[in-house]
């Protein structure tokens, strides 16, 4: 691992909302509030978090399929946020998506072959049909499918394979950075490790970078170098993998952590049951984000908002009162 590949500032991305007989704007919710973070070279990033607390809007918007807010989105030191239509489709190339639902995200009416020569046609790449087929052979080599496959429909695999003809397709084009958004949540425990596996053997065989997102933190555990803890839009915790999971810093990572199952019965774990609700986006609480409902909130945590500051060397935790 080298330098930073990617590296996001203050990103933010808020969305209006609307009312009244002529539909004028009313207020705004932020689904990303003020982000930062980096990705090394080489390295995967795990962002862990409940549902709707803006994950999945974050990768998108990292690749402007959703335009952000503010912020600025640096990759290979080129803020993309104020780039043109032209050179963000050459960009493309470099930075793909994994979507969370295989059976959503393929298109039914598509022969395998034609939805992975599709993105070799859009930036023109290898030229004629035969080394096109040539490369979508490659490709299905890569992610263990057979090359029949290329002349079947979406319908006839499984969720496993349909997985695997979507990871295919984001290799298409040879990309560096690609973001995994929920890749197995779909699947089958039993498949789930298959296809974590195929992703960890890829990064190894082309030097990929994944930002990979998900919900649960055991999943997260296995292929992340770092991982980020998100909360109601922002950035609770973030350190390397191994450091999070034995110190955790936030009382949201403490409590997420104690939600993990042991196989072992006769072990017995602290059980963190936290209190409420998630609140809602549309009407955040002042302060800390997460006071509402953290065990170890005082006064001042309904009225400030703690800084992501450093708790140890490549630890940062949101949280006046960190630790144990």
């Amino acid at each position: 691992m080298s330098e930073a590949l990617l590296e996001v500032k203050n990103l933010v991305k808020s969305y209006s909302i609307k009312g009244g007989f002529f539909g004028r704007e009313v207020g705004s919710v932020q689904a990303v509030s003020n982000v930062s973070f980096s990705i090394k070279k080489g390295e995967t990033l795990g962002l862990v978090g409940e549902s709707g607390c803006g994950k999945s809007t974050l990768g998108r918007t990292i690749l402007r399929l959703i335009e952000p807010t503010a912020g600025q989105i640096l990759f290979k030191g080129n803020d993309i946020t104020k780039i043109g239509s032209g050179e963000l489709r050459a960009l493309r190339r470099s930075m793909q998506i994994i979507f969370q639902d295989p059976y959503a995200s393929l298109n039914p009416r598509m022969t395998i072959e034609s939805i992975l020569t599709e993105p070799l046609e859009i930036h023109g790449l290898y030229g004629d049909r035969e080394t096109k087929r040539k490369r979508v052979y490659d490709l299905l080599d890569m992610v263990g499918l057979r090359r029949e496959a290329m002349g079947r429909y979406p319908h006839e695999f499984s969720g496993g394979q349909r997985q695997r003809i979507c990871i295919a397709r984001a290799l298409a084009v040879s990309p560096e950075f690609i973001i995994c958004d929920e890749p197995v949540s779909a699947l089958d425990v039993s498949i789930q490790a298959q296809i974590i596996n195929l992703l960890q053997d890829l990064q190894k065989q082309l030097g990929l970078t994944y930002l990979f997102i998900a919900h649960d933190l055991k999943v997260v555990e296995h292929i992340s170098n770092r991982v980020a803890v998100m909360y109601l839009g922002k950035i609770a915790e973030i350190s390397r993998g191994d450091d999070l999971y034995l110190n955790p810093q936030h009382p949201y990572t403490r409590a997420l952590l104690s939600a993990i199952p042991i196989p072992d019965p006769t072990y017995k774990k602290e059980r963190i049951v936290l209190q409420g609700d998630v609140p809602s986006p549309l009407n955040p609480p002042t302060g800390c984000y997460f006071h509402p409902r953290c065990p170890k909130a005082q006064g001042k945590c309904s009225v400030e908002v703690p800084a992501l500051e450093p708790r140890s060397n490549d630890h940062f935790a949101s949280c006046f009162y960190p630790g144990k």
